[in-house]
């Protein structure tokens, strides 16, 4: 059986990181097989954040190339090469920073590092929607409203849903555990019991 984290906190806090959870179950009889990440878009847009580009300049070195200055909403703004047709001063964009991976539409997964390009520093990739994963269009840079602040997360932009799947091996004596109430319930008595604190379980009312 399947349980979803996302859907045990409807009932009740769960702070504790997923490899403790599945603990507590599997003391609670609730084998646990394992656990994995669900995002509803694969690499869940870790590491892209919303940009506001400051300057935007031809590279110097060449003629299909753009050289600007990014604000990330950090202190210091970022220099970043961008072959997109459409990229130009004052328009809010979705950058992956370095260090970040892409899931592109098509194609191997990107890691993103600071290089050179023709000779200018590049430190992070302005993107196009297919390079994220969002949809097979290479056309250009996705341009976003302006009342989008700097720095912000695109998995916010765009409602990114994670959550941690437990699979657990549920005996048949185990019916009282067949369901997310079920399992909350006892999460919330095994608090009380070996925490000694009432952690607030709350029914469930649809």
């Amino acid at each position: 059986m399947n349980i979803s984290h996302q859907l045990l906190q409807t009932f009740l806090p769960l702070p504790q990181s997923p490899e403790i959870l599945a603990e507590q179950l599997t003391n609670l009889g609730l084998a646990v097989d394992g656990y994995h990440t669900y995002e509803s878009l694969k690499g869940g847009l870790t590491g892209v954040v919303v940009g506001k580009i400051i300057t935007c300049q031809k590279h110097p070195n060449a003629d299909r190339l753009s050289l600007t200055t990014v604000d990330l909403g950090t202190p210091d703004h970022k220099q970043i090469v961008c072959g997109a047709p459409n990229v130009a001063a004052g328009q809010t964009v979705l950058v992956a920073t370095v260090g970040s991976k892409l899931y592109p539409s098509k194609g191997d997964v990107l890691e993103i590092k600071k290089s050179k390009i023709r000779g200018e520093l590049s430190e992070g990739m302005i993107c196009a929607a297919d390079e994220l994963g969002l949809s097979d269009d290479h056309s250009g840079i996705i341009i976003l409203d302006d009342q989008l602040e700097a720095g912000t997360p695109a998995a916010e932009v765009f409602k990114i849903y994670r959550d941690t799947i437990f699979e657990i091996d549920l005996t048949p004596n185990r019916s009282d555990a067949t369901s997310h109430y079920g399992v909350a319930r006892d999460l919330a008595a095994y608090q009380l019991i070996h925490d000694g604190e009432n952690i607030g379980f709350t029914p469930w009312l649809s």
